[in-house]
């Protein structure tokens, strides 16, 4: 496992948590640590102020970054690992994170801790573990591909990188023949006429479900807003308008719309973790 871990990381800014560290806050407490931290990084004057408060962001919210990694145990990555680069991903998230752009913290960053970790997987995430030249030779390869397709105008037969490469063509076919085993094949490339990818032929979540059980969850939820409430989340969700434009409907500053998109989620989803499973 020694060539799949990764180094402490070490980012310009604020530190990254170090893994548990202290007891995590959960559901509405973090939550509402959250907000306030983001409330407050609204304000910041001082660069220093502004690290600091980075740095409690990414303590506040490491359990989700952890609770991510778990995921993908079992996969041939140890999870200490895991662990570092979805904290990895958490501290990327934090300190890209605009507080007045109105986003909730979590919605933000969860794509930036799942990028982070299917990355890795695709570096380091060798089924097969082959001979050290077969590696070497693979990365040749690749760079020879992309040249020799722009040069010829179609995919090059081994005996045409053998050539391009000065190696014999036993050894490129036999990197070639390899690359499934440790190099997992993109999602992204293409397939049959290249008009579609490996990844739209594999089965996916069915969108309009989600989006139905997603209506169920959260009917109960919202009937438990306010009348205004419920309108800016119609408007900026389903009718998809700016804050600004929210703004304009309803009365209020695009700065009192961002705060206010900002508890809505903060509440639904301090609700979706809270609500007692349905009998």
């Amino acid at each position: 496992m020694d060539s799949m871990s990764i180094a402490p990381v070490r980012p310009a800014g604020p530190n990254p948590v170090q893994p548990r560290s202290t007891r995590p806050l959960e559901g509405r407490a973090r939550a509402r640590r959250t907000d306030a931290i983001v409330s407050d990084l609204r304000d910041v004057r001082r660069q220093s102020d502004a690290d600091e408060l980075t740095r409690q962001l990414i303590e506040t919210n490491a359990a989700v970054a952890r609770s991510m990694a778990s995921r993908y145990r079992n996969r041939g990555i140890d999870l200490d690992d895991l662990e570092q680069v979805a904290l990895l991903g958490l501290t990327k998230a934090a300190q890209r994170f605009d507080p007045d752009a109105g986003h909730d913290f979590l919605s933000f960053a969860v794509p930036t801790v799942r990028g982070e970790l299917r990355r890795h997987f695709r570096d380091s995430g060798w089924m097969v573990r082959p001979p050290r030249r077969v590696q070497d030779l693979q990365t040749r390869i690749a760079g020879a591909q992309e040249e020799l397709e722009r040069e010829l105008g179609r995919s090059p037969r081994p005996s045409e990188i053998a050539a391009h490469l000065e190696e014999d063509t036993s050894d490129v076919v036999e990197a070639l023949a390899a690359d499934g085993c440790f190099t997992p094949t993109s999602l992204d490339a293409p397939v049959a006429d290249g008009s579609s990818s490996l990844g739209d032929l594999l089965g996916d979540e069915d969108r309009a479900l989600a989006q139905a059980e997603a209506k169920v969850m959260l009917e109960p939820l919202m009937r438990g807003l306010t009348a205004r409430d419920r309108r800016i989340v119609r408007l900026r969700y389903y009718q998809e308008q700016t804050q600004q434009e929210i703004a304009d409907s309803v009365g209020l500053t695009q700065a009192q719309v961002s705060r206010v998109l900002t508890r809505i989620l903060a509440d639904l989803r301090v609700g979706l973790v809270e609500r007692p499973p349905a009998a």
